[in-house]
């Protein structure tokens, strides 16, 4: 095949896609561009290259890559808040609603890791979407409530469990960036030992924790 030819058959087979496609293409390639280098590190020219098209079509569907990179952020949180709303729903104790919540997120670092290599790097210089830190306190919002409810039954003072919160969810999202590099322990172990920490405390750790038998069921 010459050149020529097939560089026909390459616009050929672009000119087939739809408006739709072609947008959800520049997402994925956007995506991985961004997990690899970073939002900072990647370029329009990038993109364009990589998706086998022209940067005004870029431009046309989403204004930018500052447009580009918060359609792909917004997904990912999409992601996140759903698999661990999901977890937090589906009833249980406390405990193991703890639990549900710490697999969800691993579930989250496991099946979308670029997306969450994404959502731990700093966001660019005035994108107020993609914030990590504005992503775990929603998330934190979420479990507060377990947690002032377990206050109360222990006489402790609700008003601190949002702090609680925060620094369980903070913890189990620095495990998984951890844990996204170095697998030397399964999902549920990661967890096991994430809600050992924060059920137990260090002076009650479990040498062999592990999940409630409820939710290992789940796995």
């Amino acid at each position: 095949m010459s050149e020529d030819t097939g560089a026909k058959k390459a616009r050929g087979s672009r000119s087939r896609m739809t408006g739709r496609e072609r947008r959800e293409q520049l997402i994925g390639v956007g995506r991985k561009h961004f997990a690899d280098h970073g939002v900072e590190g990647t370029t329009i020219e990038e993109i364009a290259a990589s998706a086998g098209v022209s940067k005004p079509v870029v431009y046309e569907h989403f204004g930018g890559k500052e447009g580009l990179y918060a359609v792909v952020v917004d997904r990912e949180i999409e992601a996140l808040l759903g698999g661990v709303t999901s977890a937090l729903d589906s009833g249980g104790t406390s405990r193991q609603l703890i639990e549900r919540a710490a697999l969800a997120l691993l579930d989250y670092v496991e099946l979308h890791a670029d997306g969450f290599r994404i959502l731990v790097r700093d966001s660019p210089p005035g994108q107020a979407t993609g914030s990590f830190a504005s992503l775990m306190s929603d998330i934190s919002s979420q479990v507060d409530h377990i947690l002032a409810a377990e206050f109360k039954r222990h006489k402790l003072d609700p008003k601190a469990a949002p702090m609680y919160a925060q620094m369980l969810v903070g913890s189990i999202a620095l495990t998984g960036q951890w844990w996204l590099d170095n697998h030397r322990f399964k999902k549920h172990e990661v967890a096991a030992h994430v809600v050992n920490l924060a059920w137990n405390g260090l002076t009650g750790l479990e040498a062999k924790p592990t999940l409630t038998p409820e939710t290992m069921e789940r796995l």
